[in-house]
């Protein structure tokens, strides 16, 4: 009997296709599932936190904070699933009361108000980029780049329509629109923020590749 081929069976290998993916594998379906629970509760608590980090501007009710850079992270760390899903656990954390959103602020009238398409566009956000990251467009800056920019563009995409309809303002057109009180001000924040988390993520990649 060849023991080293029954071995080799019975411990299949994992293949790595996010970062979360680098931590020791559970050897129980309960386990893994309570694994998955604990990332996607951190990041969306981490996603809170980013939200305290609040700039209020006078001319727009959207403030300038660093969830997006939370909801960034979570799409490529987690993957698809799991990022998507700390993003929602996230939003309705915030819908419950808990003081989740920017400058504390929770319930079901924050949760849903004029930053409710913010709020949809991290699930969405968050799964798109966990998808390319699963497909390895984190692994290097040259393609991670532009996967934060796509994820930042679903967010403005989702924030500026809801905003238009909430406050009753064009999408684009007049002086006062949803583009420039809930897109514009924060283009050259969200570069940089896309460009740290590619940044960070590739570099991640290629230190666990130096070592292995």
């Amino acid at each position: 009997m060849n023991t080293t081929a029954s071995t080799s069976v019975h411990s299949p290998v994992r293949v790595a296709r996010v970062l979360a993916d680098f931590l020791p594998q559970r050897l129980t379906r309960a386990s893994t599932i309570t694994q998955d629970v604990v990332l996607v509760g951190g990041f969306a608590l981490l996603t809170a936190l980013a939200a305290q980090i609040e700039i209020p501007l006078g001319f727009t009710p959207v403030p300038l904070t660093g969830q997006t850079f939370a909801v960034l992270l979570a799409g490529a760390v987690l993957g698809m699933r799991r990022g998507a899903l700390s993003q929602l656990a996230y939003w309705f954390a915030g819908l419950t009361g808990l003081p989740f959103y920017s400058g504390g602020a929770g319930g079901w009238k924050s949760g849903t108000g004029a930053t409710l398409g913010y709020l949809v566009g991290f699930i969405v956000a968050a799964g798109a980029i966990g998808y390319l990251a699963e497909k390895k467009q984190d692994r290097n800056f040259v393609t991670s780049l532009p996967a934060m920019l796509l994820g930042s563009t679903i967010i403005y995409a989702f924030g500026a329509t809801w905003l238009a309809h909430n406050i009753n303002v064009p999408l684009a057109n007049g002086e006062t629109n949803a583009i420039s009180l809930g897109v514009a001000p924060f283009l050259i924040g969200d570069l940089l923020k896309a460009l740290v988390a590619a940044g960070l993520t590739s570099t991640v990649w290629n230190a666990l590749k130096k070592q292995s």
